[in-house]
């Protein structure tokens, strides 16, 4: 019997390595048969800081994966964050001179291709140019112009870039397993396909990925990506603010916050204020630990309000904001969220899935989830482009840039 291909997303964070493989079906659908979590190494704020290090991580993941599938893994879809990334909005605009003014899928990708001659630096990597709205001939808010007359074709997209060295070195680890990169997805943009629905992207909203080493944010409006970026605070300075605070060591203030933190007041919760909790032989007031994590926890939704281009936050992203990670597992979260925007607030979990996805139903995981669905909806659409245009332009447009090397 055919085996089944499979679809496979690695997501190399600063405190896990998942490694998710699924068969996709003849009815482009995937069903989970394999999932492998260890501890990552080498790693820090989503930055290679040792290269043995992480190639470590991410070779016992793979090989744990591989022995819970029996299958070999030959590529995977990988995701990127840290913040050397930067994103913009950029327009481009062709003129359709065929005799029947039609828009075909070539003009698409020439418009893409304009929208792309915004100037990257010799330093960093084009990562995504992802399409936001078309407009023909002055009709606004197109998805999908193919098929339609005019004579003019604009695009609005987002594109989004990173440093090469960062890159390279995450290639590096990867390819060092004898993994091929299938695309490389930045991880709020993965976040965002497990988590996010429709009806939330077309209201306007946020996503704010709350990890291990970097809160990534994504802001969708009228179904489109409006915004992305990412911040190095996340659930690792919360674990140093404790231990700095409460004078343990950062392993027992690892395993306090995970056990017994909480963001809401003390008032609320189920353990007396007064009451000593130990961990290892360390004991610390329960006052004192819940202090410290709401107090960081309110820093990092400051901090992703900060990064919005537009102050307005509440006209901007009317649906309000979603949490995910492993941080959004901190108890009272998503009360303390709205409490403090005055708008909807959830902790976003990866939707089950068809398969061994029990493991999975949890908010540390949605960038791996994401990755997986980003890589099967692509492979559904026949290619394994970025974002809406195929991988053999983009990789085009990066090898005459000198940026990727050819594939012989």
């Amino acid at each position: 019997m055919k085996k089944k291909p499979l679809v496979t997303a690695i997501d190399v964070g600063t405190t896990k390595v998942c490694t998710i493989v699924a068969e996709a079906n003849d009815d482009n659908s995937i069903r989970v048969i394999g999932v492998s979590i260890v501890p990552s190494k080498g790693m820090h704020k989503g930055l290679v800081v040792s290269i043995d290090d992480a190639k470590e991580s991410i070779r016992q993941s793979v090989r744990k994966a591989e022995i819970a599938t029996g299958r070999k893994i030959e590529s995977a879809y990988i995701g990127v964050t840290g913040r050397h990334v930067s994103s913009a909005n950029n327009h481009g605009a062709i003129a359709i001179t065929r005799g029947d003014k039609l828009v075909r899928s070539d003009d698409l990708k020439r418009v893409l291709q304009c929208a792309q001659s915004v100037k990257v630096p010799g330093d960093r990597k084009l990562l995504h140019i992802i399409p936001r709205s078309y407009t023909v001939d002055g009709q606004v808010s197109v998805k999908n112009p193919v098929g339609m007359h005019g004579s003019r074709l604009d695009v609005e997209t987002h594109v989004v870039t990173a440093a090469i060295s960062s890159i390279q070195n995450l290639m590096k680890c990867v390819r060092s397993v004898d993994i091929d990169i299938e695309d490389l997805v930045l991880e709020p943009i993965a976040s965002s396909e497990a988590i996010l629905t429709e009806e939330e992207k077309q209201a306007g909203i946020i996503i704010a990925d709350i990890g291990g080493g970097t809160t990534d944010i994504c802001v969708f409006r009228e179904g489109s990506i409006w915004h992305t970026a990412v911040l190095p605070v996340a659930g690792y300075q919360l674990t140093r603010d404790i231990a700095v605070g409460l004078g343990i060591p950062f392993d027992v203030a690892e395993e306090m916050k995970k056990r017994y933190g909480s963001v809401l007041p003390v008032y609320e919760s189920k353990t007396n204020s007064q009451e000593s909790i130990s961990t290892d032989g360390h004991g610390v007031s329960y006052q004192d630990l819940c202090d410290i994590v709401r107090a960081r926890m309110e820093e990092i939704i400051r901090l992703t309000l900060l990064e919005l281009p537009n102050a307005e936050y509440k006209a901007l992203v009317p649906a309000g904001l979603v949490l995910t990670g492993g941080s959004a597992n901190l108890p009272g979260v998503a009360a303390m969220g709205q409490e403090m925007l005055r708008l909807p607030v959830r902790v976003g979990t990866p939707s089950k899935m068809p398969g061994i996805t029990d493991a999975l139903c949890n908010p540390a995981y949605a960038t791996g989830v994401g990755l997986l669905l980003w890589g099967a909806r692509h492979r559904a659409e026949g290619a394994k482009p970025s974002a809406g245009w195929t991988e053999q332009i983009r990789r085009l447009v990066l090898r005459f840039r000198g940026l990727v090397p050819v594939k012989r």
